[in-house]
C-alpha cells in the first residue's frame, strides 16, 4: 500500500487540491454575488478539463514541447498585446479577455512560456555541454533577460505586480541550476538592483512625473508594496480576524467578508472554516508537495528535464509562501493566487499544465 502511494504521489496530490479547492470556494458562496455564488461547479468544470489536458501533454514528448516554446511564447506576447485594444478591465487592471461569459489570462500562461523557451535557449546553445559557461555564455543571459523583459513591459502595463515577479523568480531559478558563472550571476544580482534602486529613486523624488508616465493607479499599487506593513486596511484585517477567531478546529461557515475571497484569500477562507489544525495541515501538504517535486530532480538523468522540474518547483514554493504570507500580513498583498486551490480558470488550468508536465518527466524516466 505504501510503495502504491509513493508511486503515485503526484496523483494523491492532485486530489487532495482538488477536494480543498472544491470545499473552499463553497464555503465562500454565501457572500459572493448571484453570478458567483455557483463557481464551484465550474472549478470542478475547469479541473476535468485541466485533467484532461494532463493526460495530453504526459504523452507528447518534452523535446517536442521544447521545440515549439518559442511559438508558444510570441502567441502570448501577442495576447498581452491585444489586452489594450481587447481586455476587460477587473480590479483597475486590463488583465483578461471575455469570451461567452468566460475570462482568460495570458499572464498566467506566459509564466509557462517563460520556462519553456528559457530551457529551451539554453539547450540550443550548450547542447552536449556540462555546464553553461565560456564566451557565449553573456549572450545567452542577455537573450534570458530580454525573454523576461518584454512580457514583464506588457505586464506591468495592466498593471499586474504579481506576475512580474513569478516571470523573474522563474528566470533566476532557471539560471541558476544551469550552472551558470557565478561571476556573472553576481554582475546580474548588481545590476538589477540598481536598476530597481533608481526605479524607486525615481518614485521618491519625482512623484508628480512618475504619476505623470506611469499613472496614479501604479503609483497607488507601488505606494501599497512599499508600505504594506503599516497599511492593514479591511482586506488584511477580516483575513486576520477570520484566521485568529476561528480557533483549532474553525467556524461552521466563514465569518465575515473580505474581497477575493474564493481568489487571493482562498487560504483565510479554508483556514476560518477548518480551524488552525486545517490551515496548518494545508501549508504542510502544499510545502511537502514542492518538495516532492524536487526530490524527482535526482532520479532524473536528462539535464533539461530537471532545469524544468527545478522551475516549476520554485514557481509552486513561491506562490504557496506569497498567498499565505499576505493573508497573515507577512508579506505585501499582491495579486497571487494559491496554485490548484483559488478559483480562476485560467490559474487553474495552466498550474494543471505544470503538473502534466510533471506527471510526463516521472513516467517516462
Amino acid at each position: 500500500m505504501k510503495t502504491y502511494i509513493k508511486d503515485n504521489a503526484i496523483y494523491v496530490y492532485l486530489c487532495t487540491f482538488l477536494i480543498t479547492s472544491y470545499l473552499s470556494i463553497y464555503n465562500t458562496s454565501i457572500y459572493l454575488y448571484p453570478t458567483l455564488e455557483k463557481i464551484y461547479y465550474k472549478q470542478l468544470a475547469w479541473y476535468t478539463l485541466g485533467i484532461i489536458i494532463i493526460n495530453i501533454i504526459k504523452k507528447i514528448n518534452i523535446e517536442s514541447i521544447l521545440k515549439y516554446s518559442k511559438y508558444l511564447y510570441i502567441l502570448n506576447i501577442f495576447l498581452l498585446l491585444g489586452l489594450f485594444f481587447f481586455g476587460i478591465e477587473i480590479n483597475n487592471s486590463k488583465a483578461w479577455y471575455s469570451f461567452l461569459g468566460i475570462s482568460f489570462q495570458p499572464s498566467e500562461f506566459m509564466k509557462i512560456c517563460i520556462i519553456l523557451l528559457d530551457i529551451y535557449i539554453i539547450e540550443k546553445n550548450y547542447k552536449n555541454k556540462k555546464n553553461i559557461k565560456n564566451k557565449d555564455e553573456n549572450k545567452v543571459l542577455v537573450i534570458l533577460f530580454i525573454v523576461f523583459l518584454i512580457p514583464s513591459i506588457l505586464t506591468f502595463l495592466e498593471p499586474d505586480t504579481g506576475a512580474i515577479i513569478s516571470y523573474l523568480i522563474i528566470t533566476l531559478s532557471i539560471i541558476y541550476i544551469s550552472n551558470t558563472n557565478k561571476k556573472i550571476i553576481n554582475k546580474l544580482i548588481i545590476y538589477g538592483l540598481i536598476t530597481i534602486s533608481l526605479f524607486f529613486l525615481f518614485y521618491y523624488l519625482f512623484q508628480d512625473m512618475f504619476i505623470n508616465i506611469f499613472g496614479s493607479n501604479m503609483f497607488y499599487r507601488i505606494d501599497r508594496l512599499i508600505n504594506w506593513q503599516s497599511r492593514s486596511g479591511m482586506q488584511l484585517n477580516n483575513s486576520l480576524v477570520a484566521i485568529g477567531s476561528s480557533g483549532l478546529l474553525g467556524h461552521n461557515n466563514i465569518p465575515l467578508y473580505y474581497p477575493e475571497m474564493e481568489t487571493d484569500f482562498i487560504f483565510t477562507s479554508f483556514s476560518s472554516v477548518y480551524g488552525i489544525i486545517g490551515g496548518i495541515v494545508l501549508i504542510i501538504t502544499a510545502l511537502s508537495f514542492d518538495l516532492y517535486i524536487l526530490k524527482l530532480i535526482k532520479k532524473e538523468p536528462n539535464r533539461y528535464n530537471k532545469y524544468l522540474l527545478f522551475s516549476i518547483a520554485v514557481l509552486f514554493f513561491y506562490q504557496h509562501i506569497q498567498s499565505i504570507g499576505m493573508t497573515i500580513g507577512l508579506l505585501p498583498i499582491m495579486g497571487i493566487t494559491f496554485p490548484l486551490i483559488s478559483y480562476g480558470g485560467s490559474s487553474l488550468i495552466s498550474y494543471l499544465i505544470l503538473v502534466g508536465l510533471i506527471i510526463n518527466i516521472k513516467e517516462k524516466a
